[in-house]
């Protein structure tokens, strides 16, 4: 069974020098954007699975994708040889019962998407799915776009809060997060875990080393005053 808690994920990976970068900064996670519905994916699934084969055991691939049908997500996630799936697709509970059915092995994140003052939906759904599901992620909904994720915007912490204290599952906080504000996010969010994207980048798109440093640095840091606090 995977274990979500101070789990520090970065996506979007453009190669393999980017990835040992990351792994040894001390991200556990990393992200495979892929099948997207509105990004250009960073990467080949081909190229994805021969990073993935790369990386250190404490290194977690995740597929990231937008896939609907249980078959298909099952069959990407064995090309590129990753134990835990990310939907961020509107995928239905039948598809999702499918899923565990065909790939028990398989731990499956499902993205919950802040669209303004939708707490009321977003309950409703944790709800629904949690026996299905291993972990949610809430992320920030990008009107302009119709993006998901990878957004660069920050949603009201306040809901993603809301979430953590009633989701019988993990949460993974994302949206807008990089070294300058996840120390805060995981003080008021109380998170399991914490994703970023763009935050993390610097001018040219790229993972920029210091910025993913720090950001690990101030997650850290956070995971461990939440231990103190009631």
């Amino acid at each position: 069974m995977q274990d979500f808690k101070n789990m520090i994920q970065i996506a979007g990976v453009r190669d393999a020098a980017e990835a040992l970068m990351m792994g040894d900064a001390g991200v556990t996670h990393l992200g495979f954007p892929l099948r997207l519905a509105v990004h250009r994916e960073d990467l080949s699934e081909r190229e994805a699975a021969a990073v993935i084969a790369l990386l250190k055991p404490s290194v977690e691939p995740v597929l990231i994708t937008y896939l609907q049908k249980a078959d298909s997500i099952v069959r990407l996630c064995r090309i590129l040889g990753v134990r835990i799936v990310q939907l961020h697709g509107n995928i239905s509970i039948t598809e999702l019962l499918r899923l565990r059915q065909n790939a028990p092995e398989l731990a499956v994140i499902k993205s919950l998407i802040v669209r303004g003052n939708n707490q009321k939906e977003l309950i409703a759904t944790a709800s629904c799915d949690a026996r299905l599901v291993d972990a949610f992620i809430t992320d920030t909904w990008d009107q302009q776009t119709g993006a998901c994720g990878a957004t660069g915007k920050v949603h009201d912490w306040k809901i993603s809060r809301l979430l953590a204290d009633c989701s019988p599952k993990p949460l993974i906080l994302a949206g807008g997060l990089g070294p300058e504000n996840v120390r805060q996010a995981i003080l008021e969010v109380r998170p399991a875990g914490v994703d970023s994207h763009t935050g993390v980048e610097g001018p040219d798109g790229r993972k920029d080393e210091g910025r993913v440093r720090a950001f690990v640095a101030e997650a850290r840091a956070a995971f461990r005053e939440l231990k103190r606090l009631p």
